[in-house]
């Protein structure tokens, strides 16, 4: 079977997928896209794509840009840490590579945040390079058609689902051919429900002659995900309340919250009530959970709750400082708080300090 060949022509004739960075050849606005799509839908990414064009046209607007508008931009997409390594790539290419990107995958690949498959991916589009795209979609089109059993997430089996990419690949269109087998992947050969009866591939698809189509590709880890509740009160003395920027190895870094208590299950409220006095170092009376929100990560559920607490004093915390409400709306908030942002908008209140 000349398997370029037979998917070129599926391209050809009936490939109608549209999408704004389709064919597109400047290599920033394609790294833009690749990285927006890690661990995002292309209907949610697409708006993210444009506002972004949009807003930083080029990578050295991008790479001038302060990181909290930034940051404020990618809300809602998760997995801030791409954002953050979005950055850091702008402004080493911007400021060290005089605003050009490498040409090869291997010199992409030593950028930060720009892995395997976004390096083909660049190189391919951008530079015409012979190197083949391996994503989940194409992942799943190989192992099915040629019945592989390697696991999809171990080193060995990455490498071989490269290895066998790269020898189908069409060497002389490397771009339009990779474009090619991720949307095949994405629209005919799909996760759950394939379309076998019209893929072009199935007379040789040895998974559609076995019926192993839902049995493939293959993967060797189970992810355990571990539970989290985050307490978030919302400190409020008149007009202003209490937030700080998270830092360290952890979701949501460089991202803004409330006044946290974390704690490994739903605490009672009168730990909660202990908790709020030891901050503050007066006795606090939080009202009602007001919104509960639970959140599922890759890793982890976080279970999210919210308690208004209005103090007649302004009093601070250590980490936290006060910011006006009207400031919070250019401030970066994780989903889970911008959920709550939307259910209860923030009302300003007039208390005379005792």
């Amino acid at each position: 079977m000349d398997f370029a060949k037979r998917l070129l022509d599926w391209n050809n004739l009936f490939n109608h997928r549209k999408m704004p960075w389709k064919g597109e050849t400047d290599p920033y606005k394609i790294w833009l896209s690749e990285i927006i799509l890690q661990q995002t839908r292309v209907e949610q990414g697409w708006d993210y794509y444009e506002k972004f064009i949009s807003r930083f046209p080029n990578i050295i607007s991008l790479a001038n840009a302060e990181d909290e508008e930034v940051m404020k931009l990618w809300e809602g997409l998760g997995y801030y840490s791409r954002c953050r390594n979005l950055l850091k790539t702008a402004r080493d290419i911007a400021f060290g590579m005089g605003g050009v990107f490498p040409d090869k995958a291997s010199e992409l690949k030593k950028l930060k945040g720009i892995g395997d498959y976004t390096s083909a991916a660049i190189a391919s589009f951008a530079f015409k390079e012979p190197i083949a795209v391996v994503d989940g979609n194409v992942q799943r089109l190989l192992s099915r058609i040629y019945d592989i059993k390697e696991p999809i997430d171990t080193a060995k089996g990455k490498n071989s689902y490269q290895k066998l990419a790269n020898e189908l690949l069409c060497r002389e269109n490397p771009g339009v051919y990779n474009q090619a087998i991720m949307d095949f992947g994405a629209t005919v050969c799909l996760p759950r429900n394939p379309l076998c009866n019209n893929c072009v591939f199935n007379s040789h698809c040895k998974a559609f002659k076995l019926s192993l189509q839902h049995e493939l590709p293959v993967k060797s880890k189970r992810i355990i995900k571990k539970n989290r509740w985050l307490n978030y009160f919302i400190v409020q003395h008149n007009n202003e309340i209490l937030i700080r920027k998270r830092k360290g190895n952890d979701i949501w870094k460089g991202l803004y919250e409330f006044v946290l208590l974390e704690t490994t299950e739903k605490p009672e409220m009168e730990k909660i009530k202990t908790c709020l006095s030891e901050m503050f170092l007066t006795e606090i009376q939080p009202l009602p959970y007001l919104f509960q929100k639970k959140q599922q990560l890759t890793h982890q559920t976080i279970h999210g709750s919210f308690m208004h607490v209005i103090l007649d004093k302004k009093t601070s915390i250590n980490g936290y400082h006060f910011e006006k409400i009207d400031k919070l709306k250019i401030i970066p908030f994780p989903g889970l708080i911008n959920s709550y942002l939307t259910d209860k908008p923030l009302q300003k209140t007039t208390i005379q300090e005792k």
